[in-house]
């Protein structure tokens, strides 16, 4: 447990942009929360984020070391999805609690290695699905299961960015890919919307005209729900910024823009239209790290299971990786019909902090992170 300050301590593990941009910055909103540590490849990076922010940096050779050190008591991980299990295994194994960046991993047998990992030693493992604190996604959520929007239907949503060729996630294969990178954000939604899981998968990709990422850069997604409820997303890591998605119930819908990201001016904000009536309801810029920080702080000092756990991770990575197989074998794949998850506890995960002034990014070429 954290030591008498009554704020738990994060390593950072991989000083990349999440980390310095989002993660860093936002955990100084919180008043449960506090860094004490990085882990980084590149000896910059460990000398300048170190002063920055008054902490103490390790190599990646020295993490064990810092497992020991008493120095923490969670970890944030945001390496590469596919070095995730080398470093929340160990964490968990020590007794430290790991705040893991999505996609949870590269594949299920990886899931569950942290899964098992987490229930052997009793520490915490959640999986940054920080929408599920932003209030406006909430809403949302409790809107749909409602009732409002009356039986959902259709989901459609389309989620793209330009990926430079020389950044890891285009070097990397699928494993870095924008299904795995870019998928978890409306397969999530739609798992969160429909409150039921895929039964089966289809997918497209496509290399486009002049891409150097070595696998598919853009890619379409279908997805069959129970009660013949469809779902369609497409992710693309060559077209311009756009996020977007649209719910269609038997009483109205519901169209959000933004809805997957987060930052400077963007406001989680959705149009409804129920029963011909539309209205926009815009929410405010909030802190998306910090919330999510603050509520997993709280869960540990309260010895409380967080809800985006380890399960719920798996549950996207199996659809992932079924949409995987779909593309290779260019065939629909049967998915194991699983129960839904118990509804959250929303209310204690909703959190709403000011955005925080974000430094100058410490920027050199790491190919870790």
């Amino acid at each position: 447990m954290p030591k008498a300050t009554g704020k738990v301590r994060y390593g950072v593990v991989a000083g990349g942009s999440i980390s310095q941009g989002a993660f860093m910055p936002g955990i100084g909103q919180t008043d449960n929360s506090v860094i004490t540590a990085l882990v980084t490849g590149d000896p910059q990076k460990a000398r300048l984020l170190a002063e920055r922010y008054a902490l103490k940096a390790y190599a990646y050779e020295e993490y064990a070391a810092l497992l020991s050190s008493g120095e923490v008591d969670a970890v944030y991980v945001a390496t590469p999805n596919f070095r995730h299990r080398e470093f929340v295994v160990p964490a968990l194994e020590a007794g430290i609690h790991v705040l893991l960046e999505k996609p949870m991993g590269v594949s299920e047998a990886d899931c569950q290695a942290m899964i098992d990992a987490a229930q052997r030693s009793g520490a915490k493992l959640m999986i940054a699905y920080r929408l599920h604190c932003e209030p406006g996604t909430l809403d949302m959520v409790e809107r749909v299961h409602a009732g409002n929007f009356g039986d959902p239907r259709l989901f459609t949503s389309i989620f793209t960015q330009r990926v430079k060729p020389s950044n890891h996630r285009a070097q990397s294969g699928f494993e870095a890919g924008p299904v795995p990178d870019m998928g978890p954000y409306p397969l999530n939604m739609v798992r969160q919307l429909f409150n039921a899981e895929p039964i089966e998968v289809s997918a497209i990709g496509v290399h486009s005209p002049g891409s150097s990422i070595n696998t598919w850069d853009t890619v379409t997604v279908s997805l069959r729900f129970p009660d013949e409820r469809l779902a369609q997303f497409t992710v693309s890591y060559t077209l311009p910024d756009s996020e977007r998605f649209q719910l269609l119930g038997t009483k109205g819908e519901i169209e959000a823009s933004p809805c997957f990201g987060y930052g400077e001016g963007v406001a989680i904000s959705y149009r409804a239209t129920i029963d011909g009536e539309t209205r926009v309801h815009v929410n405010p810029v909030v802190d998306q790290f910090a919330g999510e920080t603050a509520y997993f702080s709280d869960c540990i000092l309260n010895n409380e299971s967080p809800e985006p756990d380890g399960e719920e991770g798996r549950r996207d990575v199996r659809v992932v990786a079924a949409i995987q197989r779909a593309l290779e074998t260019g065939q629909a794949q049967r998915l194991e019909p699983l129960d839904p998850r118990p509804v959250a506890r929303r209310a204690t995960q909703r959190r709403a902090f000011p955005l925080a002034k974000v430094p100058p990014m410490i920027d050199t070429e790491s190919p870790t992170e």
